[in-house]
């Protein structure tokens, strides 16, 4: 086993990533950095040293890991985090480190549910039709602009950080609240708002799942985003996975 500690670059932002990084804290096997992107103001406190913001595409994030000299990448970032992961996948090529991804299982529709899977947002605006409804948006604030083209509909959107002008349509209302969502707070603002269909992205994981629990309580269609492609890499299902495996490449 190494005498040093392996330096670790962590991909985050997502609950996986926060797992991760608390259970490497204070463990002097690793010498750990959590990247976070930048998009959230407020992100959720870490117990190791974060970067915030870009690399400069692949080329950038291999110059880093070079810089750094960095052991061992591990993209956790979020499943619809498609160009990061592309990046990730072609700077560790370049800059010769091992990577392992964490892909947390995506959601599968169960007896109850009333889902149509698109492709993509364009997907998910047609998929509402043409007749005015009240729409729960759970897709995070980037993409939101999307259902702009869709005015006719009454929008509730929740999201993270504020939505501000995104989304210029006479009937807005939004939530600024961060998982995780159970299904009997889900389920009550449903009925609240009289939600007719729900918008999401097939994110997968436990937090924010209530709202599809609550979509088949109440009987409510769900328009839900596939996953986008990602790299052919290595990867494992949740934190624990990624700790053995950075464990064992340690041996």
């Amino acid at each position: 086993m190494p005498d040093s500690p392996t330096r670790l670059l962590i991909l985050g932002g997502t609950t996986e990533a926060t797992a991760l990084a608390r259970q490497l804290a204070g463990d002097g096997a690793f010498a750990t950095t959590l990247s976070l992107a930048g998009r959230t103001s407020a992100p959720m406190a870490s117990p190791v040293p974060t970067r915030t913001g870009g690399f400069g595409g692949a080329d950038g994030l291999a110059r880093y890991l070079a810089e750094e000299r960095i052991d061992r990448l591990i993209d956790a970032t979020h499943p619809f985090a498609a160009r990061i992961s592309a990046n990730a996948a072609i700077a560790a090529r370049q800059a010769r480190v091992p990577l392992l991804a964490i892909r947390r299982p995506p959601w599968v529709a169960g007896e109850g549910d009333r889902w149509t899977e698109v492709a993509d947002m364009a997907g998910a605006v047609a998929a509402l039709g043409p007749e005015p409804r009240t729409v729960f948006l759970t897709i995070g604030r980037q993409e939101v602009a999307a259902f702009a083209v869709a005015p006719q509909h009454s929008y509730v959107v929740r999201t993270i950080e504020p939505v501000g002008d995104a989304l210029p349509v006479p009937h807005l209302r939004t939530i600024a609240a961060r998982g995780p969502f159970d299904a009997e707070a889900e389920a009550a603002l449903m009925r609240e708002a009289g939600i007719a269909v729900v918008v999401s992205k097939n994110a997968g994981g436990a937090a924010t799942r209530g709202k599809l629990l609550a979509a088949r309580r109440l009987r409510l269609p769900v328009v839900m985003v596939r996953r986008p492609d990602k790299p052919d890499v290595d990867s494992v299902s949740d934190a624990a996975g990624a700790l053995a495996w950075l464990r064992k490449s340690r041996c």
